[in-house]
């Protein structure tokens, strides 16, 4: 995966070259609309190999909230700007700087907080092989995560017993069918909102 390396931190350094501006309008946009806290969020992730490292996103909460990890659309804790910037990922843009530095990759797991992918048993735990990504197949197929969990009666059940079993699913698989072409095909059906077939499913 040596190629896959070298073309994440190429793309991550262009990425932020190109994007500086819109990096720049959303930060003066959380600054003005959500004051009072700071624009970057950081946070503790389960990386490679299981080590910790601190992601950045573009805050999207309000500050001090002592809310559940696991996010649900329209709840309260997440402010109408950050509403915005998540459903168009626009709060992950920061992430391309932890790929840049080797902590992430652009395609991958999702990078979890402790609790989760620190805590997987027995074969599932080498999808810990893989850099966590800003997009990847689980990604995709669960790009409207936080609207199928407000449909729940308990979200935290619900993705606890259903959505992260087939996270782990999904990213094993990944990880032993890698292929370079399909994580140009996934990066792509990120950046346009599209759908593709992988593992004999559309995600």
């Amino acid at each position: 995966m040596a190629l896959k390396f070298l073309f994440d931190r190429l793309m991550a350094l262009v990425g932020l070259l190109i994007l500086w501006p819109v990096l720049a309008v959303v930060a003066s946009m959380i600054k003005i609309k959500m004051p009072g806290g700071p624009v970057i969020f950081a946070q503790k992730r389960v990386g490679r190999n299981g080590k910790l490292f601190t992601m950045y996103k573009f805050r999207s909460m309000t500050v001090g909230h002592s809310g559940s990890s696991v996010s649900v659309a329209g709840e309260s804790r997440i402010t109408p700007l950050g509403a915005k910037l998540r459903r168009y990922k626009l709060d992950e843009l920061p992430e391309l700087w932890n790929v840049l530095i080797g902590d992430m990759s652009l395609v991958g797991p999702r990078p979890d907080v402790p609790g989760y992918a620190d805590q997987l048993k027995g074969d599932d735990r080498e999808v810990l092989k893989l850099r966590p990504g800003i997009t990847g197949p689980a990604s995709l197929k669960y790009r409207d995560e936080e609207e199928l969990l407000a449909k729940q009666s308990d979200p935290q059940t619900y993705n606890d017993e259903v959505i992260f079993p087939d996270k782990v699913r999904i990213n094993r698989y990944y990880l032993h069918h890698y292929s370079f072409i399909k994580d140009i095909q996934m990066i792509f059906c990120t950046v346009l909102g599209k759908r593709m077939k992988y593992d004999n499913e559309i995600i």
